[in-house]
């Protein structure tokens, strides 16, 4: 039987849609860097521009998910930290709480 939510580890891992709306917006952002990086050198370049093209690709598209993967780390850690210290003070509330109904003259239950 799995331990119920109360007796688990807390811990400052995001949930996994959270995780996976991350990994699908530095997605997003590779392929939208990816085609601006593109567009900037097709722009600028004449003749054939097939190698200037892909690298400018590759560096847009670097750059962007890049951005974006720094932007959702800093973002995860910070929302599972939230989750773990709200969890730790829901935790202590309930001890208080529990201390505090105890019959006058007999031990808190621990």
């Amino acid at each position: 039987m799995p331990p119920s939510p109360s007796e688990r580890p807390v811990s400052a891992l995001p949930s996994v849609g959270a995780r996976a709306i991350a990994f699908l917006a530095i997605i997003v952002a590779g392929a939208v860097g990816g085609l601006i990086g593109y567009g900037f050198v097709d722009l600028q370049c004449e003749g054939d521009c097939a190698t200037p093209n892909g690298i400018g690709a590759l560096v847009g598209a670097a750059f962007f998910a890049g951005g974006v993967a720094i932007a959702s780390v800093v973002t995860l850690r910070a929302m599972g930290e939230w989750r773990r210290i709200r969890a730790e003070q829901e935790a202590e509330a309930a001890v208080a709480e529990r201390a505090s109904s105890a019959q006058p003259g007999q031990q808190p239950l621990d």
